[in-house]
C-alpha cells in the first residue's frame, strides 16, 4: 500500500490514573470518532493499567509493563492524548509514561483531549504543548475539551449534545491526519534522526 495514502496508526494515550476516574468514559467516545475515521487504526495505552516504574531501577513488573508499551509508541504514527486537569496539570502517571520515553515520540503529531471541571482540562494541555515540543513532538493546533464532563455525557456513557464535540473532534483528528502523513512522508525522505 502507498504510504502516503495507508491508514495512520494513532495510538491513544489514557491519561488518568484516580480511583472512580472518568476517563474511559470519554476514551470510549473519542474511540469512536478514532474508529470511524477511515484514515486512522487506533490502539490504547492506558496509564492506570501500567505499572511504569518512579525509580531509576525498574521493577521486574515495570520492565514488563515497559516491554508492552513501547513497541505501541514506536510504531505509532501519531499520538491522541486524553487528560484530566489535576491541580491546574495533567497526572503524574501520563508525565511518568511521556518521560520513560523519547524517540518514540520524535517527530510525530499529538492530538490533546481534555475534560475537568470549570476549565475543561484545558491548563493540562497548554502544559503538555510544552512537553511535547521538547520531546520534537507537534501538537496539533484544535484540541477537544468537556467542560463540566460529568453533566456532558448520560448514565450509559453517551453525550448530551454531541453535535460540539463530534464537530471539534473532526476537526482536530483531521489535521492530525495530514500532520501525520506529512511528517510519515517527509522521515521517509530524509529521517529526522539527521536534523
Amino acid at each position: 500500500m502507498n504510504t502516503a495514502t495507508a491508514p495512520l496508526r494513532v495510538t491513544l494515550l489514557i491519561g488518568s490514573n484516580r480511583h472512580g476516574r472518568f476517563g474511559p468514559v470519554v476514551a470510549d467516545w473519542l474511540l469512536d470518532r478514532l474508529r470511524d475515521h477511515d484514515d486512522l487504526v487506533p490502539e490504547v495505552v492506558d496509564v492506570a493499567a501500567a505499572d511504569l516504574p518512579t525509580t531509576f531501577e525498574p521493577t521486574p513488573q515495570a520492565r514488563a509493563a515497559l516491554a508492552e508499551i513501547t513497541p505501541k509508541l514506536a510504531g505509532a504514527d501519531a499520538f491522541v492524548v486524553l487528560t484530566p486537569e489535576y491541580n491546574h496539570s495533567f497526572p503524574a502517571g501520563l508525565k511518568n509514561l511521556i518521560d520513560w520515553h523519547f524517540t518514540e515520540w520524535r517527530a510525530k503529531p499529538v492530538a490533546l483531549v481534555s475534560y475537568g471541571g470549570l476549565a475543561g482540562g484545558l491548563r493540562a494541555t497548554e502544559h503538555l504543548r510544552q512537553v511535547f515540543a521538547e520531546l520534537h513532538a507537534v501538537t496539533v493546533r484544535d484540541t477537544v475539551s468537556f467542560h463540566n464532563a460529568g453533566a456532558s455525557f448520560d448514565d450509559e456513557g453517551r453525550l448530551t449534545d454531541p453535535s460540539g464535540p463530534d464537530a471539534a473532534a473532526k476537526t482536530m483528528l483531521d489535521q492530525l491526519v495530514w500532520w501525520g502523513r506529512a511528517l510519515r512522508e517527509a522521515k521517509e525522505k530524509r529521517p529526522y534522526d539527521d536534523v
